[in-house]
C-alpha cells in the first residue's frame, strides 16, 4: 500500500527533507527513491532530486517504493550474557552470530548473508542480557538511537548492596557521568535486590555505572523494552524479524 500525505508547511521544502521529517526514510533514501521514479507529487513523477514540494500539494511514495524501504533488515534478539552487540575485540562473539536459522523464533525469516553490517540501535554490554536491536535500516537507526530520540529503555536489574530511598533519589535525579548530567530516570524497587530502570538517554554503560555511583554492585541486567517494542515471551538466544507494524510504532514514537 503506498504512503501518501499532503504537505501543510508554510513555506517549500525540499522533499528529500520533508520525507525524513516524516519519519519515512532518510535524506539519501529519498533521493535514490526520486531517481528510480517512485515518488511523486500530485500525481506527477518527481525527476529532480532537489525538488521541493510546495504548500498544499501531495505526496505519494508508490507501492514499490514502500517495499523497497521495508525491505531492510532487523533482527529482535534475545541476548545472552557473553556475547557483544557491537564490533568484538579479540577473544569475543559479536551477537550476529546467533542471527542463524536454527535460532530463528515463529515464523520463517530470511537470514541475512554473513557479510551483512548489522548494526545494533542500542548496545548492550557483554555481561548484560534482553532485547537487542541489529539491523541495516538507516531510517530505524535514527528513530531508536538518532540525538533527538525520544523512545524511551526499560530495564531489570538486581544488585548487590543496600537499597535505600537516598539511593534511589540519586539515581532518579542526581548523577552526573563524565562530568554532565544525567537525564531524570524512572527507577523503582521491585522486589528486595532488584529495580526497574526506564532511561531517556543510553550512556556508555550508564546503568552500571549510575549504581557504582551509589555503592551498588549490578550481578545482572536485563533490558525488557525499546519504546513500543518488549522482548516477549522471545527465548534466550532467539530472534525474529521485526515485523512492518512494529518499526512504524518505533518511528512514530521516536
Amino acid at each position: 500500500m503506498s504512503w501518501s500525505k499532503r504537505y501543510s508547511g508554510a513555506a517549500p521544502q525540499r522533499v528529500n527533507k520533508w520525507l525524513a521529517q516524516e519519519g519515512v526514510c532518510s535524506r539519501r533514501e529519498a533521493e535514490a527513491l526520486i531517481a528510480d521514479g517512485l515518488v511523486s507529487i500530485d500525481g506527477a513523477h518527481v525527476e529532480d532530486v532537489g525538488r521541493k514540494i510546495e504548500p498544499g500539494q501531495t505526496l505519494t511514495l508508490s507501492d514499490a517504493g514502500k517495499r523497497q524501504l521495508e525491505s531492510a533488515f532487523t533482527a529482535v534478539l534475545n541476548k545472552p550474557v557473553g556475547f557483544v552487540s557491537a564490533q568484538p575485540e579479540p577473544g569475543q562473539t559479536p551477537a550476529a552470530r546467533l542471527i542463524t536459522q536454527a535460532n530463528l523464533s515463529g515464523q520463517s525469516a530470511t537470514i541475512p548473508a554473513k557479510d551483512a553490517k548489522l548494526a545494533p540501535l542500542g548496545r548492550l554490554d557483554q555481561d548484560s542480557r534482553g532485547l537487542l536491536l541489529l539491523s541495516d535500516d538507516g531510517v530505524l537507526a535514527k528513530a531508536v538511537i538518532g540525538p533527538t530520540s525520544k523512545l524511551d529503555k526499560e530495564y531489570l536489574v538486581r544488585v548487590k548492596g543496600q537499597i535505600n530511598d537516598k539511593k534511589l533519589a540519586l539515581l532518579r535525579h542526581g548523577l552526573s557521568l563524565d562530568g554532565r548530567k544525567l537525564k531524570p530516570a524512572k527507577i523503582s524497587l521491585v522486589e528486595e535486590r532488584r529495580l526497574r530502570f526506564i532511561l531517556n538517554e543510553g550512556r556508555n554503560r550508564q546503568i552500571r555505572r549510575m549504581c557504582e555511583a551509589v555503592d551498588l554492585d549490578v550481578t545482572d541486567l536485563l533490558r525488557l523494552r525499546i519504546g513500543p517494542l518488549k522482548l516477549g515471551n522471545l527465548h534466550e538466544g532467539k530472534w525474529r524479524a521485526l515485523t512492518p507494524q512494529e518499526r512504524a510504532a518505533l518511528i512514530a514514537g521516536s
